[in-house]
């Protein structure tokens, strides 16, 4: 991947991944970092795992992830 920036910050590794699978599979390649803390109860708490996308993907993710969160 190339110059990265986060597009969308979890509580839980379960909820970056549905988010990861969305854009993957409309043509943005994305990466969860910060599912791995020993603290889990901390990562929910400040919202530590990130979704990022390349830089030239950034604004089209956004468009997608506010989308899928009014279809919820």
């Amino acid at each position: 991947m190339e110059n990265l920036k986060t597009v969308a910050k979890f509580p839980d590794p379960m909820r970056a991944s549905i988010a990861q699978g969305m854009l993957e599979s409309n043509g943005i390649k994305a990466e969860v970092f910060g599912e791995t803390s020993p603290y889990p109860s901390l990562n929910a708490a400040e919202q530590n795992i990130e979704l990022k996308v390349n830089e030239k993907d950034y604004e089209s993710a956004l468009s997608l992830l506010a989308a899928s969160h009014k279809a919820e």
